[in-house]
């Protein structure tokens, strides 16, 4: 399958963003759908092969699908890949979480992803091909404290993974999770900013350094592509080795 179009949401920073320009790199048409317009302007102007900008809020009942359609609408009816990247982080005690933030969480991290995922599938099937890669996180496979609830959110799209791809692997669609660890974007900068904690966290990663966005994003684009295309139902992590460590998370 030559990697033609892909959706990526969350596409206006991050790893999200480091997704799409890797893609564009890789010979890829790429949809940016995220909620702010101007980081999106911002990250199209990076890209040089026609990106098509999208802003739109995902965890609306009716965002993913309209901002599919929009993309296949730009794209002619195809869609090769899709990157379930939106999604957003929580550190916070179990006891004192809302219901609000309950809805938040579940609504934009797995909600939007089944949503986008439905969209673009009926298209996938009628190319009778397609990759699906979803952005999880160790969080899902190890349960670090105080992200209880974000955690039940990534291994929710994990499990959602491991079922399109049994679904639709007779159908040449393909499902993977990307489980990234400790990445130099967002809400880990602010912690990596105290040595302390840069300094108790780097100690438990066996390559004893973080990651950084444009290193995950090289995992998604090999396993969006043909490079991958004995790779479905898979979790893969890229997180430096902390998968593979015991589970001493400090509480930061």
């Amino acid at each position: 399958m030559t990697l033609r179009t892909a959706i990526v949401t969350g596409a206006g920073r991050g790893i999200g963003a480091a997704t799409a320009v890797a893609l564009d790199a890789a010979g890829t048409r790429v949809a940016l759908v995220a909620r702010s317009a101007d980081q999106l302007t911002d990250i199209a102007g990076r890209l040089t092969r026609d990106p098509v900008v999208i802003p739109a809020d995902l965890g609306t009942p009716d965002g993913p699908g309209a901002a599919v359609a929009t993309a296949l609408d730009a794209f002619d009816g195809r869609i090769d890949v899709l990157v379930n990247n939106a999604g957003i982080g929580l550190r916070k005690d179990s006891e004192t979480l809302s219901v609000e933030e309950m809805d938040l969480l579940w609504n934009v991290n797995v909600r939007s992803a089944l949503l986008s995922t439905g969209a673009v599938l009926p298209a996938m099937l009628a190319a009778g091909s397609g990759s699906i890669v979803s952005v999880s996180s160790i969080a899902g496979l190890r349960g670090p404290p105080k992200r209880a609830l974000y955690a039940a959110t990534k291994a929710a799209l994990d499990g959602m993974t491991r079922s399109l791809a049994m679904e639709y692997g007779p159908r040449g669609i393909r499902a993977n999770c990307v489980a990234p660890g400790v990445v130099e974007t967002g809400l880990w900068n602010e912690h990596l900013a105290r040595p302390e904690v840069a300094d108790a966290v780097v100690a438990l990663i066996p390559t004893r350094r973080t990651s950084t966005a444009e290193e995950v994003a090289d995992v998604i684009v090999f396993l969006a592509s043909d490079a991958a295309r004995a790779i479905t139902g898979e979790v893969i992590s890229a997180d430096g080795g902390i998968h593979a460590t015991v589970n001493l998370w400090p509480t930061v």
